[in-house]
């Protein structure tokens, strides 16, 4: 093919779906010029499947890329349809915000966000290799023969990685929702000595809202009280006017139907190759593997305002067209349905993580970096996440600055990266509250307290939002420091305000922050004894006071393990060591510390099959100076 020279940038993003766009802009907004190569312009920042943003740990993951300076969360606040909290009447380290999104209006601005940014050129071109000199990356070469120079590479190439999409006994080559696959590129990583997975997800079927009988449905509001997923969208902008989702249910009958034709269903027919994910089965597979349940949930989600396209969440599937289409007559409020698109199950490669630094840079290849399905995890959320670390560090590597690595104590998405580099993963990763051992610091309310300097120092927090994190971060530490300086005394006064809110009188004097310990007092009830804040407090500055407060023990716990923990992150491990000279590991340990070549003692230490003694033994290596070069 006849190539040609194009033009020169720093960091080159390939794909523009969640991951690409947060790459691309955070790169963009620190100084660096910026490609971003997409194979279709119409799909930037597309949702091929459920409309949403935000759920348990995912809401946590948009916020902290809110605090970065990342975009998420500031565009699913202009275009969502539907706003609620989840697990209200659960701990604080639980909640989650989650928002229906209209998935076009969402696309649009995304787009229109990534158009008018400066440093940052949107072009659609197919990336069929990379050009890469002495194992470092110079750019990439497009299927028109565009070879594009760069010092960094970044890829989120999502499901269109050498992507096939499956329905019934149809099988055919093809990105999500019908868009061009990427077939060259994906040969290419394996050629570069990529180790390259196979995985699975799909989608439900897409049924026409009029034909739905919502009267044999459960109406799902939105939430009154205000709340976004930005620090920066003010509660005066919060959408009054919203649209419900529905809940309905599967039936014996729908399970008898798919019983039925699981002879025709490519999950269990040997078609499906891919691995799928555990934690979003589709249909056919839950009807397998829970036989005993007689139903399952089942959610209508409007895909915006101006269609009549709704997403049937929960009912995954592959199985053959006409096969979906008795299945929904089955269903509760959709006898009459009409489908508007088939569900479809679509397989993709994926690069194993454990060959990428904790900075989402591939060990393989310097200045190579992926981020998103290409890694191997699921959810818009959790590629979005992934794209800002990347896009971070590909304009750090360009600029010959440091590396920016956010920790398992520092925020959920510092948790999802150390899973992907130290363990690996065998199905399509999500992230869970139970995968954070330090989840009651990693909440949604406090993400700007934890990350929002960081963004500032990496030169993507600008003044506005730096201005207003300064503020509220002001309030919090001047009334935290008042609510412990201020006491009540045990006098006739304050124990009548006391016992007129129906709580015991005091005994002992106590400051007003310990008062507020007790699980039934809130702030509204203490500034009764020792009157308001100088300054006005938002709800959510005064969420974070309670929390801060009637937490702290349990909170100064998981900073103390925190504090034990940085020490083992600050022993680094010598990049040249050679573990086989160590014959006092055990054979799995020496296998798995050469497989991922941790950087910390911290990180070795998580990884699956290294027990604490070989850690003791590798610590003595390390400090008595016995390293052997590896001889490669």
């Amino acid at each position: 093919m006849q190539t040609y020279k194009a033009d020169n940038y720093d960091v080159i993003v390939v794909g523009a779906g969640h991951a690409g766009s947060e790459a691309a802009l955070a790169s963009a907004r620190m100084g660096s010029k910026t490609l971003l190569l997409t194979i279709n312009l119409d799909m930037v920042a597309f949702m091929p499947c459920n409309p949403s943003v935000g759920g348990p740990a995912k809401g946590v993951v948009v916020r902290e890329i809110d605090a970065l300076g990342g975009q998420m969360g500031r565009n699913i606040d202009k275009t969502y349809i539907q706003m609620r909290m989840l697990n209200t009447g659960k701990g604080p380290a639980v909640r989650a915000l989650r928002a229906q999104a209209d998935k076009h209006a969402y696309a649009t601005e995304m787009k229109h966000t990534i158009e008018q940014t400066e440093n940052l050129t949107l072009r659609q071109g197919i990336v069929e290799r990379l050009i890469v000199e002495d194992n470092k990356v110079k750019g990439v070469v497009t299927s028109t023969g565009a070879e594009y120079a760069a010092k960094s590479v970044v890829i989120t190439a999502g499901t269109a990685l050498r992507g096939e999409i499956i329905i019934g006994e149809l099988k055919y080559s093809s990105g999500p929702n019908n868009s061009q696959p990427s077939i060259g590129l994906a040969d290419h990583l394996k050629e570069l000595g990529i180790e390259i997975a196979r995985f699975k997800t799909g989608t439900p079927p897409r049924v026409k809202s009029s034909t739905i009988n919502y009267d044999e449905t459960e109406i799902q509001p939105g939430d009154k009280e205000p709340n976004h997923f930005s620090y920066s969208t003010p509660d005066s902008d919060y959408l009054q006017e919203q649209i419900p989702c529905w809940l309905t249910y599967t039936s014996e009958d729908s399970h008898a139907i798919i019983r039925k034709n699981l002879h025709r269903a490519p999950m269990f027919t040997g078609i499906v190759e891919g691995v799928g994910a555990r934690y979003c089965p589709s249909i056919e597979d839950k009807i397998v593997r829970f036989a005993d349940k007689p139903r399952h949930q089942l959610f209508l989600e409007p895909e915006g305002r101006n269609t009549e396209e709704v997403y049937v969440q929960g009912l995954s599937t592959s199985l053959p067209e006409d096969v979906q289409v008795d299945l929904l007559h089955s269903i509760a409020g959709l006898e009459q349905v009409e489908m508007m698109r088939t569900g479809y199950a679509i397989e993709y490669d994926v690069v194993q993580p454990h060959q990428l630094r904790p900075t989402l840079e591939t060990k393989v290849i310097s200045g190579l970096f992926t981020a998103g399905q290409t890694n191997g995890t699921s959810g818009y959320e959790e590629a979005a996440g992934q794209g800002l670390i990347a896009g971070i560090n590909a304009s750090l590597k360009a600029q010959g600055k440091a590396p920016f690595i956010l920790k398992r104590s520092d925020a959920y998405i510092g948790v999802m990266i150390d899973d992907l580099v130290t363990k690996g993963t065998n199905e399509p990763y999500r992230l869970l509250t139970s995968r954070a051992e330090y989840r009651l610091i990693l909440r949604h309310d406090n993400a700007d307290m934890r990350l929002t300097e960081m963004g500032r120092d990496i030169g993507l927090v600008k003044e506005e939002q730096w201005f207003h994190f300064e503020i509220k971060k002001a309030q919090v530490e001047n009334e935290l420091a008042r609510l412990y300086k201020e006491k009540l005394k045990p006098n006739a006064e304050t124990n009548k305000k006391v016992e007129a809110l129906g709580f015991k009188p005091l005994q002992d004097a106590m400051s007003a922050a310990n008062f507020m310990k007790r699980p039934e007092v809130s702030y509204a009830d203490v500034i009764q004894f020792i009157g308001p804040a100088a300054e006005t407090l938002d709800p959510k500055t005064i969420e974070q006071l309670e929390i801060q407060i009637k937490y702290e023990g349990y909170i100064q716990k998981a900073m103390d393990k925190v504090e034990k923990l940085k020490r083992m992150e600050e022993k680094k491990i010598p990049e040249n060591i050679d573990y086989d000279a160590i014959n006092s590991l055990a054979t799995e340990a020496r296998q798995k510390l050469n497989k991922i070549r941790p950087e910390t003692i911290a990180q070795a230490s998580r990884i699956s099959g290294v027990n604490p003694a070989d850690i003791s033994i590798l610590m003595v290596y390390i400090e008595n100076g016995k390293i052997a070069k590896v001889g490669k």
